[in-house]
């Protein structure tokens, strides 16, 4: 079921950015520092049980008016204070992407991540280790002003898996972001 879904937003993918190649997607003329977008995503979590921080710049290209590529990082942070001494975690992520603008600002998205993160093994010793996820979805984006846009998106991550012997990066195959994004063509 999962490679069938994928198969089909791949394809969707592959045919919104052929059309987006059309007249009225043309950025003929636009210089490229202008087709540029930059952003991203900032998460911060302070407690009595843990700190979380987490930064997530992107930067892209605007191939046409409503198709969009481009790569993200990712630094998180996690210190949990439940133990003593507290345990710390640093993890790093690279995440290109594909954004094509369907109707409006909704939008879809495909994104391919490599996450290196850090996990505990026990008697206060952390262990890394590397996690590839294909991830699909769609979300919308409101422009704040002329050159600025908040975003929400929920991406499902294809490349989950529920492990009660292993450990995963993540707790469920859905990623919700939302962010800000600035420069770039209208969204």
């Amino acid at each position: 079921m999962h490679k069938l879904a994928l198969l089909l937003i791949t394809v969707c993918s592959i045919s919104f950015s052929v059309r987006a190649q059309g007249k009225n997607n043309s950025l003929k003329g636009v210089p490229a520092k202008e087709r540029i977008v930059t952003g991203g995503g900032l998460g911060l979590s302070f407690g009595n049980t843990m700190d979380f921080i987490s930064v997530s710049p992107i930067v892209g290209y605007a191939i046409t008016k409503k198709f969009i590529a481009g790569t993200g990082l990712t630094y998180r942070y996690t210190k949990y204070k439940t133990v003593n001494p507290p345990i710390t975690f640093n993890d790093y992520a690279i995440n290109p992407f594909a954004r094509f603008t369907v109707y409006n600002g909704i939008f879809i998205q495909t994104e391919f991540e490599h996450l290196n993160y850090e996990y505990y093994v026990g008697l206060g010793e952390t262990a890394r280790s590397s996690f590839n996820s294909f991830l699909a979805g769609g979300g919308f984006i409101q422009p704040m002003g002329r050159n600025a846009a908040f975003f929400v998106m929920a991406l499902y991550n294809f490349s989950y898996t529920a492990s009660s012997s292993l450990y995963t990066p993540y707790q469920s195959p859905w990623v919700i972001r939302a962010g800000i994004t600035i420069g770039g063509i209208s969204f």
